[in-house]
């Protein structure tokens, strides 16, 4: 009996941008999964700002400028990288594609883009950092955290991140609860047979919650970390502790002075607290709450190479790109997200070059008009 090789990955002629990927995916994904990824809570109104605000920043051409020698490298803490591009942390990426996180870590090796690997990623840890930790030229490979009940199964997870070589943890710090995610409960999302937290493992159940009182502050708020557990964590670990989540200038602050290696400015996409500001709209005021001092990286409706270079003139050291990476897995498995990688740097390079800004580490003071409403 013969058997036929699987169907070569391949781009479809009609993608161009980001957001040509949609629609790819979502012909492609069941309607479980795609409510899952594409979705926010409630009524979408800040997944949908998040996209929009970057288009009420303008940006100043400027002409005839010297821009031989220009490059997209940037310093975030102390390395540096061959572009501010990094792909954020999604869960259950084998949901999209069979190659799942090992497909999206391939190509965000291939280019040079730093990657955050989701705690219940579908794949494990230690399967992921092995087949991009030793390529050379790649970007930064970060940990993402969500602190569980356990304080034991925490350590243990810390220390599987620091052998598994894992550079630095990204503490999710804005997610106590789920969001109100309409979409996903019309869907009737549950994950398919053979998808889990693979990371998760081994995880005892959390104590029973008592039988009166709220289910939501009685019960999964008991054991929600607080400030006290970001500083136990800087403490165990050797590796650098990024927080991701923080919007407001006050918890900036008190994240700067625990001693965070860097913040990721973050909305969580839209999925948590719906009317949030749009990350766009949040980003100047962190950035005015620490400095320079304290890197920020920011996510949330990125989808051109212009909207990385607002977020850097803006006060960013990076930006993260989530859903359009999963609909390029979804679409044409790990050469799809290197796509969206390359047009992204590719945008960059050619915004730069009609703005007259050859380094992003020194941006025109002038280089974005005041925003306007859309």
């Amino acid at each position: 009996m013969s058997h036929e090789p699987p169907p070569r990955a391949r781009i479809p002629a009609d993608v161009a941008s980001l957001r040509d990927y949609e629609r790819h995916a979502q012909a492609v994904l069941d309607e479980q999964a795609w409510a899952y990824f594409s979705g926010g809570a409630a009524d979408e109104l800040t997944l949908q700002d998040n996209v929009a605000a970057w288009s009420r920043w303008r940006l100043r051409s400027r002409v005839l400028q010297p821009l031989a020698g220009g490059h997209t490298r940037v310093t975030l803490g102390t390395q540096v990288l061959e572009h501010p591009i990094m792909l954020a942390p999604v869960a259950y990426q084998r949901m999209a594609h069979a190659d799942g996180e090992i497909g999206t870590a391939l190509a965000a090796a291939a280019q040079q883009a730093g990657l955050i690997l989701s705690t219940q990623s579908s794949t494990s840890l230690e399967a992921v950092a092995q087949v991009v930790r030793d390529e050379p030229g790649r970007g930064p490979l970060w940990f993402q955290l969500y602190l569980q009940h356990d304080a034991a199964f925490n350590r243990a997870l810390v220390a599987r991140a620091e052998a598994a070589g894992y550079e630095a943890l990204v503490l999710t710090v804005d997610a106590p609860v789920h969001g109100a995610r309409d979409r996903e409960r019309r869907a009737g999302f549950r994950l398919p047979a053979g998808i889990e937290a693979v990371n998760l493992k081994g995880l005892p159940p959390a104590p029973a919650a008592p039988s009166t009182g709220s289910a939501v502050f009685d019960g999964l708020l008991r054991h929600a970390p607080g400030w006290d557990d970001v500083q136990t964590l800087i403490a165990q670990t050797r590796l650098p502790v990024w927080l991701k989540g923080v919007t407001h200038p006050d918890d900036a602050r008190r994240a700067r002075d625990l001693g965070v290696a860097g913040l990721i400015v973050s909305n969580h996409g839209g999925r948590t607290l719906d009317t949030m500001a749009a990350t766009a709209d949040l980003l100047p005021e962190l950035h005015a709450a620490v400095g320079d001092a304290l890197p920020l990286i920011v996510d949330g409706g990125i989808r051109r190479g212009t909207d990385v270079l607002k977020a850097l003139a803006l006060g960013a050291r990076a930006v993260l790109i989530g859903r359009p990476c999963v609909h390029a897995l979804a679409t044409s498995g790990a050469l799809g997200v290197a796509h969206v990688i390359r047009l992204l740097r590719d945008e960059l390079e050619i915004a730069m070059a009609l703005t007259g800004t050859r380094s992003l580490d020194h941006l025109p003071p002038d280089l974005l008009a005041p925003p306007v409403a859309c």
